[in-house]
Order: structure tokens, then C-alpha cells, then sequence
């Protein structure tokens, strides 16, 4: 009897060991299947839990940014080794009121002398009794103009007269706006208008997308680019930077005012990923509070998205603050708010006081001490 329930003892033991063992085997079957079904990193799944509001997600894509240093910095670069190619095309220049300029009249010392040319664009010259036209002419022009007043006075009979420019104060070009050394230059050659922004130091950092070029209409142009008289000239900087065509790079002359304003910029700061002041192009009619977070490559973990605000400076040149409840706006629930120029959006992060961001002073201060991003 013993035996026997010995025997069924070790039958059962056996048993459930085999069942043990058979189970075990099954149960790893589920396992290698969901690993072998498991999706790969660079494929997310479609169960997997989303960011909570105002947190990007890890593969969320922003708009591509550069520091503007940067990028001018490598616009300078571009815009100097163009202006050192590109060679400038022979032409003689106009004398001018106020230019100096040197008459020789070879083999005869008593004529050859520096003359002034007056503010009615004459000189004199000695045995010449009545002033010479000198404004207004080319070099040759007046060359020969010279040589027939010396033989039609029978001061020299076969005389051949060389005139050169001294000094020239009668053809300013002006640069002005968003370049580095703004200045005047006095045209001696033909210069282009590639050459004289390189010698203005290049573009600064929040220089806009455009250059305009005034000057004095041709006579009879009553275009819609004339006003008052002047014409105006709208050259796109990358047109003339990055453009094949060498068309874009005009000849500028005495007279012109070569103006580059500068970009509008917006400020972002606070808890957001990427603060900065942000330079706006032709998108700046476009420009608003979503947008502006989206450049500053998002909200932080901490930011507080409903109690944004945007200062603004008013009429009087006060910053006048306005709420924006960012969470709304990004749930749908809420109109997106247009920025402006000048503008500051500042979002707050779960350790700041609100009575801080209401000082306008202070926020202004932080903006304008923020690194400048161009939009790619």
C-alpha cells in the first residue's frame, strides 16, 4: 500500500513537473512575438502617450533658426568677395561744384594750375577773361572744351590740355540704415552698389530683406516709384547676394542715397526653450503669438501658457501689457494674437511672480539683451 502511494506520489510530482515545464514554454511564445512586433525608435507608435500641452514632443520639428551674428557674418563674407570680382566698368565721371581739378596744358607752365569749380560749375583761368563751363561736363568733355577756348583765344596754337580730378566733393553717394559704418563717399570711379556696401563695413544683424536706392528721376518719369521728383530703387538682398544676375548690382552715382533699413524684430522671452529676439522679414504681417513660440522652438515644462503677455509700446512710447492665454490658443479654443515690431511676448514659468513681468521697464531691459535669430 505504501508502495503504491508512492508510486502515485512520484507519478504526480512528474506530472506537474512536465505541465510546469510545458507552461513555461508557452508562456514565452507571447513574449517573442511582441518583441519581434515591437515598433523601432525612428517609427513611433501610434499608442504612444502625447506630450502634455506646452512640452514639444522629442521628434517635433521647429522652424530652422541661426543666430543673425552668424548669418551676417557669412553674408559680409559674400558680399566682400563679389564686390572684389566684380570689376567696374570705364566711364568718365561728371565735374561738379566743389571739385578740384588739375589743368595741364603740356608745354605751356603759366596755364597748367589746380582750379576750383565754383558753386555755378565755372573756373577761370588766367588770360581767360570770361569764366569756363566746367559743372556738368566729363572729364574729355571739358578737355576739349579747354583746348578749343585756348586756340579760339589765340593763347596756344595747337594746345593739348589734360584735365584730372583732384579732390571730389560733388558726387556724394550716401549709405545709410543697417550697415556697420554708415558714411558718405564721394564718387571717383564707378562704383557699384556691391562695392559700396563693403566699404560700409557689410550689413548688421537686424538688417531687413531690402535695399532702396534714391535718386534724382529722369526727366518727365512720373512712374509709381517717383514721388517728389526722386526715384526709387528696390533691390532684394538676397536677389543681389545669392542671384546669378548681374543686373541686381547697378552702378550707383553722385547724388544717390543707398538706404538698407532694418528688419522688424519681436522678442520671445521667458519659459521658453530657444529666448531671443526673432528678425522679421515679409512674413511680419503674419507674425503672431503661436508663431512666435513656435521660433522659440517651444514652451518649457514650467511655463505657465495662460498667463502670457505681449508688451507693447503705444503711441506715446509707453509698453502698454497685453494678456495672451497661450494654452487656449494651441487647444483651438482661443484667436491667435498678431504680433508687431518692437513687440515683446514673455510667458512665465511656475516660479515667477506676475507683479514682475508687469514692470514694462524691466521687460524691455531683458528683450533687448536677448540674442537676435534669422529665420531660415
Amino acid at each position: 500500500m505504501r508502495r503504491t502511494a508512492a508510486c502515485a506520489l512520484r507519478r504526480r510530482f512528474l506530472f506537474v513537473s512536465i505541465l510546469s515545464l510545458l507552461l513555461g514554454c508557452l508562456g514565452t511564445v507571447p513574449c517573442r512575438a511582441q518583441s519581434a512586433s515591437k515598433p523601432s525608435s525612428s517609427a513611433p507608435s501610434p499608442e504612444a502617450p502625447t506630450p502634455p500641452a506646452g512640452q514639444p514632443a522629442a521628434q517635433q520639428s521647429f522652424p530652422k533658426t541661426v543666430p543673425a551674428a552668424a548669418e551676417t557674418d557669412k553674408t559680409n563674407q559674400r558680399i566682400r568677395e563679389l564686390a572684389s570680382s566684380q570689376s567696374s566698368r570705364p566711364s568718365d565721371l561728371v565735374i561738379g561744384s566743389g571739385d578740384l581739378i588739375h589743368v595741364d596744358v603740356f608745354d605751356v607752365p603759366d596755364l597748367s594750375r589746380d582750379l576750383r569749380v565754383d558753386a555755378l560749375g565755372k573756373i577761370s583761368m588766367p588770360l581767360v577773361h570770361e569764366p569756363i563751363q566746367a559743372g556738368g561736363l566729363t572729364i574729355r568733355q571739358l578737355q576739349q572744351s579747354l583746348a578749343r577756348t585756348l586756340k579760339d583765344k589765340g593763347l596756344v596754337t595747337h594746345p593739348d590740355v589734360t584735365v584730372d580730378i583732384k579732390e571730389q566733393n560733388s558726387q556724394p553717394i550716401s549709405v545709410v540704415g543697417a550697415v556697420a559704418r554708415p558714411f558718405v563717399y564721394q564718387e571717383n570711379r564707378p562704383t557699384t552698389l556691391l562695392e559700396l556696401i563693403a566699404q560700409a563695413g557689410g550689413l548688421t544683424g537686424d538688417a531687413g530683406s531690402k535695399i532702396l536706392i534714391t535718386r534724382a528721376a529722369p526727366a518727365g518719369d512720373t512712374g509709381p516709384d517717383v514721388t517728389d521728383g526722386k526715384l526709387t530703387i528696390t533691390i532684394g538682398i538676397h536677389d543681389l547676394i545669392e542671384s546669378a544676375d548681374p543686373t541686381y548690382n547697378i552702378y550707383v552715382h553722385g547724388g544717390d542715397v543707398i538706404s538698407i533699413p532694418p528688419a522688424g524684430l519681436v522678442y520671445v522671452a521667458g519659459a521658453v526653450t530657444q529666448p531671443g529676439g526673432y528678425v522679421l522679414h515679409s512674413d511680419a504681417d503674419n507674425m503672431t503669438a503661436l508663431k512666435a513660440v513656435a521660433l522659440a522652438r517651444g514652451l518649457v515644462g514650467t511655463a505657465k501658457a495662460d498667463q502670457a503677455v505681449i508688451l507693447r509700446k503705444d503711441a506715446s512710447g509707453s509698453r502698454k501689457q497685453i494678456d495672451v492665454h497661450l494654452k487656449q490658443i494651441m487647444d483651438l479654443k482661443a484667436q491667435d494674437v498678431r504680433l508687431y515690431a518692437d513687440d515683446i511676448l514673455f510667458v512665465p514659468d511656475s516660479g515667477t511672480k506676475r507683479a514682475i513681468y508687469k514692470i514694462g521697464n524691466a521687460m524691455v531691459s531683458v528683450g533687448t539683451g536677448l540674442v537676435l535669430y534669422r529665420v531660415q
